[in-house]
């Protein structure tokens, strides 16, 4: 009979999992990444003329060399994926140095359709400067 009350005495282990610890980080992590989702879009739109011409394929991604509205010049690399406005001497500094690494350096301007056509040409300067002798202007495929 003394063996029959030891086990009555015994408490059941219980198999449940505590969610609410689990809950309360998602609920932080959510909020974190509303507030910085919006600061992560530095970049600017930029409205690129159609073309039916092919993409061309290559191994290595381009730096791409972007002209605002305004004639104002961003770089982006391919590691950076986010476009860097820069005065033109540093960006022909800039596209020097890389060109000096690379020599099959490529470099695609890609400029809004309401950019002045004089614009464009500057920049396209400011890269033969820098002595890249791979530049392609950037469409919108059709």
């Amino acid at each position: 009979m003394t063996a029959a009350i030891g086990r009555r005495k015994r408490r059941k282990l219980k198999s449940e999992i505590n969610v609410v610890p689990y809950i309360d980080v998602m609920l932080v992590l959510l909020i974190i990444f509303m507030v910085t989702a919006p600061l992560l879009t530095l970049s600017f739109d930029v409205d690129l003329p159609n073309s039916r011409a092919k993409a061309l394929e290559s191994k290595q991604d381009p730096v791409v060399v972007s002209v605002r509205l305004d004639g104002q010049l961003a770089l982006t690399l391919p590691e950076a994926k986010e476009p860097v406005a820069m005065p033109a001497a540093e960006l022909e500094a800039r596209l020097g140095a890389l060109s000096a690494q690379d020599k099959n350096l490529r470099v695609i301007v890609a400029a809004d359709r309401a950019v002045a056509y004089d614009k464009v040409i500057a920049a396209m300067d400011v890269i033969k400067r820098a002595n890249v002798e791979k530049v392609g202007l950037a469409t919108d495929a059709h």
